[in-house]
């Protein structure tokens, strides 16, 4: 990212020397032929510049042209000194005149245009993360590069999920400009509120499919309503060190293995968001400790100069012994495969997995009976006493531990496991083969029952319900501090 920011002032300063200098090369070429043309037909000549610098798409060059063309034509074309003073020539005043004003539209136009863009980078950067979540499961890098035009709809984001999971989205909304911007900030958010459902990536893009075409129908049946959108969405688990992913109409992601060597995963090809009717398919696989998983959109592979193949064995290539460091790798695929003038926006997102301690893993198996649960309380606070937790924290996680396991008792189907995930937080999750949710309940003072997730609620930081295809899993997170711990419940 480094090299791309320091060819930009030098790129930027290269087209304004040019937009003076071409104007000024045309009137020198025109000049022996003077005799032959008419100030007419030099002033089309030039106007035609003009439009060809402007439909490059660099405005603040366009008016730079526009104003050196007029310079030109009065100082080569006309006598300076009576174009100045005094003015008999009819001609020579109206072509003054006809390029002057092409370079105040320009002008006008420009400020317009750098009005309008401006809007739309803010509102850009303010919907991207600013800085990326700390989180112990990966260790994440980000770069986003705006297309030299305009900017574009791309976007990534790091979401930390229940059990020291993470979610890492990267997606694409077709076009470009303040539209593009805000349809791309309501699809982040939308996949963001989905995220706290905990929903399996295609589940997840199945619902945000469903918001591309509710945004369809809102905005109407003309082409300009029509929303195009890519994305792909990973949930990496670092207790079992697997990645589940699924993507709609997106390319798919690339891993770094711990020994160096790179590929782009098959995943399967699913259809971009909006077009419904048509399931989205999972896949999983398993990253071990330092592998690097590469997310990143189109604009990234693909350039008028090149084709997509090509730019995917650019990025394996540079991929391939990449080091360690995200930082590093994001450094290395931007020099690598970046193209010199994108015509699109770059969302690239690096993230090297970490493993779960398995020292910091307790599990247990629950016999279906209530009379199980007192024993149970016991054996979580000697691991808790192992793991040199607070005496508070024992007397929650007991308590904690206490409801959900009779709600899996009493209403759920066996079998019935507890798992104990300890690092900054202190995780619960206790699992069975039912798919009955529980809920919330706020019972009366005469209410003999339904206060045990309230109680859980109470104590815990966040709880919640997560399903699996084989049940669901109910959990429970709170801070964990160190500290000397003795039995309180056993």
């Amino acid at each position: 990212m480094g090299g791309v920011a320091l060819r930009d002032p030098v790129r930027g300063l290269t087209s304004l020397l040019a937009a003076v200098a071409v104007p000024l090369a045309v009137c020198l070429l025109l000049l022996p032929a003077r005799g032959a043309l008419s100030d007419s037909n030099v002033v089309l000549i030039l106007m035609l510049v003009v439009a060809a610098v402007a439909a490059l798409g660099n405005r603040g060059a366009a008016v730079l042209t526009a104003l050196s063309a007029a310079v030109s034509f009065v100082f080569f074309f006309a006598s300076p000194y009576e174009t100045l003073t005094y003015i008999d020539n009819a001609d020579e005043a109206i072509t003054t005149g006809l390029l002057l004003v092409v370079g105040l539209v320009v002008s006008q136009l420009a400020r317009r245009y750098s009005r309008e863009r401006a809007i739309a980078t803010t509102l850009q950067r303010s919907l991207l993360p600013p800085v990326l979540p700390d989180i112990s499961a990966v260790r994440a890098a980000c770069r986003y590069v705006p297309a030299e035009a305009e900017v574009g709809g791309d976007w990534f984001d790091l979401i930390p999920l229940p059990g020291f999971r993470t979610a890492l989205v990267v997606g694409d909304v077709a076009g470009h400009g303040l539209s593009s911007a805000v349809t791309m900030g309501r699809l982040r958010t939308a996949v963001r509120n989905f995220s706290t459902l905990d929903l399996p990536p295609d589940e997840l893009l199945a619902r945000l499919d469903e918001v591309v075409i509710q945004m369809d129908a809102e905005a109407g049946a003309g082409a300009d309503g029509t929303v195009a959108a890519t994305c792909l969405y990973a949930i990496y688990d670092p207790v079992s060190c697997s990645c589940v992913m699924a993507r709609a109409g997106h390319f798919p992601p690339a891993i770094v293995c711990p020994d160096g060597r790179a590929e782009i995963l098959d995943l399967p090809e699913c259809p971009p968001l909006g077009v419904g009717g048509l399931r989205f398919e999972a896949y999983e696989r398993q990253l071990p400790a330092d592998t690097q998983l590469v997310l990143y959109t189109d604009g990234l592979v693909e350039d008028r100069r090149r084709d997509v193949e090509t730019g995917l064995k650019l990025l394996c290539d540079a991929l391939t012994g990449a080091g360690l460091d995200p930082e590093e790798t994001c450094e290395t695929i931007l020099e690598a495969v970046l193209p010199a003038r994108p015509i699109d926006d770059v969302a690239l997102l690096i993230a090297r997995t970490h493993a779960f301690p398995r020292d910091h893993i307790a599990e247990w198996d629950i016999p279906a009976s209530p009379a199980a649960v007192s024993t149970l309380r016991a054996e979580v606070s000697a691991k808790l006493a192992d793991w040199n937790l607070e005496e508070e924290t024992a007397f929650t996680t007991e308590l904690i531990l206490s409801e959900l396991a009779t709600n899996a008792i009493h209403y759920g189907e066996p079998p019935v496991h507890l798992r104990l995930l300890h690092e900054a937080k202190l995780v619960m999750e206790v699992s069975d083969s039912s798919s009955t949710s529980p809920h919330l309940r706020y019972a009366a003072t005469t209410d003999e029952g339904g206060r045990g997730i309230f109680l859980v609620a109470q104590f815990a930081e966040r709880w919640g319900t997560r399903f699996t295809p084989t049940g669901k899993i109910v959990w429970a997170e709170q801070p964990a501090p160190s500290g000397p711990v003795v039995p309180v419940l056993a």
